[in-house]
């Protein structure tokens, strides 16, 4: 991560030696907003998709661009934000589910409860009740070793270690081979049953419908429910996870969450779909979270013909990188940036500029932008209000342990311990507190640097 944020001083294109192949890093967010509004010169492609096409299948996080946008039309109403409305009160009722158990000086897996909240919310989503308990429980142990395993795979460039029968290949692909398992037997079950209303049954219609040359085959069936579901759930299990961290971390930050949670909701309600709107405070430090620690950091294009960006000349078939770490750690778009301070998002902030918003980038940009990203924001931020409302998370002693880098950036394992927040009656009404700014950041000196300009460099 350190040579990651080291980039941008070696100009706004650097070229990356990966031992015998080059590669190019975007370091300006202008550079990387120019490229991901251009999908058909700089498609989804090179080591890193090439692994996941052979996990995920043809789906609409790995498929090529020719065949996005009908994959995307076919997905998007159950992504729109009536439908993500209407998700709200099951997002409320898993958050409430997972923290329900838990006692007060318990020792918590908190990533690993994520997990159990993602899954559940996500497999209901795309498959209504498909999922029993015991599944559901399968599929968080599987993503958890694939996710382990997938990493080195994509920026491995060959397979010969990967066909040593080590355990920890034999365990990747026992993995793999139980994921597709339970989506194939769910897959199979439902044909055999009435429909449903939810993603799975969209795609089964689709199939259907278009008899022998129906544009969606059963195997993309397959792939798309792989797909959403290794995108949907451990992304946003490892935002929750960072976004608890970090607030134990800043206590003034924590009580100002607190005490919005506690005046919106009026005690411990549930959240709302009215309330989305009101957990403003909440809804920051989860962007502010996204910002400080993107569980997607790191993401390959690869040029489809002969291109320029920013003075220098790209052949056909280049890899080209983008971070969203390297752009949200950037001084430059953003003061003080290992600062977690949600404060930066309030409307009407004037720390949040128009800069800052282009440098922002943890669901990509343009055509390929992340489907979900309305999904993942109302369930990270009804979660995060729902178990506050109950919970106070704290880490045990001892120095807190930084994220490591793997196909996502998060906490693996995050041991906290619960607190409960308070003992008074459920609906007493709580003390109203300021949630006032705390602190006023310190304007730096704006970019020198210009978009476009020959800032291609070696490193």
């Amino acid at each position: 991560m350190a040579f990651l944020n080291s980039l941008p001083a070696r100009g706004d294109l650097v070229e990356i030696r990966l031992g015998p192949m080059r590669a190019w890093m975007v370091c300006h967010p202008e550079l990387v907003h120019r490229m991901l509004m251009d999908a058909r010169t700089f498609d989804k492609g090179g080591s890193q998709y090439d692994r996941l096409r052979a996990l995920m299948g043809d789906g609409l996080v790995t498929c090529r661009q020719e065949a996005h946008r009908r994959q995307r039309t076919l997905l998007q109403p159950g992504f729109r934000a009536s439908r993500v409305a209407d998700y709200t009160q099951l997002m409320g009722e898993e958050a409430e589910s997972v923290c329900r158990a838990w006692r007060a000086g318990q020792r918590i897996d908190v990533s690993a409860a994520m997990m159990a909240l993602t899954t559940r919310v996500t497999s209901r989503v795309l498959l209504s009740d498909s999922l029993d308990d015991a599944r559901a429980a399968q599929i968080r142990s599987a993503l958890g070793t694939i996710v382990r395993g997938l990493f080195v795979r994509t920026v491995v460039p060959v397979d010969t270690p990967f066909r040593v029968p080590t355990p920890a290949n034999h365990r990747y692909r026992r993995a793999v081979d139980r994921l597709h398992g339970i989506i194939d037997a769910v897959i199979a079950e439902r044909r055999r049953g009435a429909p449903r209303d939810d993603v799975l049954g969209t795609l089964l219609a689709a199939a259907r419908d278009g008899g022998e040359d129906a544009a969606v085959t059963e195997q993309e069936v397959h792939d798309q429910l792989i797909t959403l579901l290794i995108t949907g759930v451990e992304t946003t299990a490892l935002c929750m996870a960072s976004a608890f961290s970090l607030l134990a971390q800043h206590p003034e930050t924590e009580r100002h969450v607190h005490d919005e949670v506690d005046t919106v909701l009026d005690g411990r309600r549930r959240p709302g779909l009215d309330d989305l709107s009101r957990l403003t405070y909440t809804r920051s430090a989860i962007t502010e979270t996204l910002r400080h620690s993107p569980p997607g950091w790191l993401f390959t294009r690869v040029t489809t013909r002969e291109t320029e960006l920013a003075g220098c000349r790209i052949p056909r078939g280049a890899t080209v990188l983008y971070s969203p770490y390297l752009l949200h750690h950037d001084p430059v778009s953003f003061p003080d940036p290992e600062r977690f301070l949600p404060e930066r998002w309030l409307p009407g902030s004037e720390r949040t500029t128009a800069a800052q918003h282009r440098a922002m980038l943890p669901f990509a940009a343009g055509s390929r932008k992340c489907i979900g990203d309305a999904f993942a924001m109302a369930e990270a931020t009804v979660a995060v209000a729902t178990i506050s409302s109950h919970w106070r998370l704290r880490h045990p002693p001892g120095p807190v342990g930084q994220p490591r880098p793997a196909v996502t950036l998060g906490p693996r394992s995050l041991p906290m311990i619960c607190e409960p927040r308070s003992r008074i009656p459920v609906g007493t009404p709580p003390r109203a507190r300021s949630l006032t700014p705390r602190t006023t950041v310190t304007s730096r000196t704006q970019d020198p640097r210009t978009a476009g300009d020959n800032g291609v460099d070696d490193a």
